[in-house]
């Protein structure tokens, strides 16, 4: 059972609940049959074309025209590129290698070009989404089944090549989860700690004759979805289900390109009882992905008055503010307080 739990570990897209892998969100990759520069030129604004799509959660540009002939101009905004094998387990267990080019290109750029686009924008600040699939084949009912491994590896695949980070729980030593199956059957995303930042999937897949018909429900951010997929193939179904839970999350979490710019907007924060409190407030307003750049105005008395820079309109600041996690609103005087 010891050997199974390892090369489940191993075929797991990531291999510790909590531990995410970091997305580059400027950096795009897509196949190719060789190293040749003819290969590469050729395939350079695939990889810009791949960026686009996860900076705006967009799964192709039918809507925007003007994206295609954009990409003609990736060679001019390259920073660097290498190549990576990438290893795929097949549905009969045998291997396979594919070639892929990564590129990297120039933030500021390609910020610029998303703006004039008008693409929308998937905001940056993504919470990971803990993925729960549990399979009937008519047989009985078990929790990621060793022999399906293949099909969530390419459920895990797409969701990073989307751009979302997946965590996926980790069995014990004995290859078991300590979770109720009827729990994980009946879709109750919230027993899973829906609530908390980020969020759950839950693909529950039942083999109905020829096909597999797969229930998904999926909580993210205070949202809530549930829909079914039903292909002949479970790693299809599976990775449509992907597909379409990044769409709804993306869609929920995306600022219009008409809400882009540059504003201002003065920020007063009470209850720092130190500079280390001060320090912490920095740090979140600066890590919040609205906020492009943080000054002080005054500070005195417990109260710090900031001006920010902020890359969309501040409804999305508020927000943010508004989770009650790092600071309150009082109503009162329109001042934020810090929370312990």
């Amino acid at each position: 059972m010891r050997t199974i739990f390892l090369v489940l570990l191993l075929l797991l897209p990531a291999i510790a609940s909590g531990q995410v892998a970091t997305i580059d969100l400027y950096t795009g990759e897509v196949p190719v049959e060789t190293q040749d520069s003819a290969e590469r030129r050729r395939a350079l604004p695939q990889t810009l074309e791949h960026v686009f799509k996860k900076l705006s959660g967009l799964n192709d540009f039918e809507d925007y025209p003007l994206v295609e002939p954009a990409l003609g101009s990736a060679s001019s905004i390259l920073l660097s590129f290498h190549y990576r094998k990438e290893e795929t387990v097949l549905a009969d267990g045998s291997e396979a290698s594919e070639l892929r080019l990564v590129a990297s290109f120039s933030e500021a750029k390609v910020e610029e070009m998303v703006q004039s686009l008008q693409l929308p924008l998937w905001k940056p600040d993504r919470p990971p989404l803990d993925i729960w699939i549990i399979v009937d084949d008519g047989v009985d009912r078990r929790t990621f089944p060793l022999e399906f491994s293949y099909a969530w590896r390419s459920m895990g695949e797409e969701a990073v090549r989307r751009g979302l980070n997946v965590r996926w729980p980790v069995p014990d030593e004995d290859g078991q989860y300590q979770i109720d199956a009827q729990l994980l059957w009946g879709g109750y995303t919230e027993d899973l700690g829906a609530g908390q930042r980020g969020g759950v999937m839950i693909a529950a897949a039942r083999r109905e004759g020829p096909e597999w018909s797969v229930r998904n429900n999926v909580s993210y951010n205070g949202e809530d979805w549930t829909w079914r997929v039903q292909d002949i193939d479970l790693q299809s179904a599976l990775t449509q289900s992907m597909q379409q839970a990044i769409d709804r999350i993306a869609a929920a979490n995306t600022i219009a390109a008409a809400e882009l710019g540059l504003w201002g907007y003065q920020l007063t924060i009470g209850g720092l009882r130190n500079a280390h409190d001060y320090q912490r407030c920095l740090a979140y307003l600066q890590g919040l992905s609205v906020v492009n750049h943080v000054a002080v105005i005054s500070a005195g008395q417990g109260n710090v008055v900031f001006k920010l820079e902020l890359s969309a309109v501040p409804q999305y600041l508020e927000e943010a503010l508004g989770t009650g996690k790092f600071m309150e609103l009082s109503e009162d005087d329109g001042k934020y307080f810090l929370l312990p």
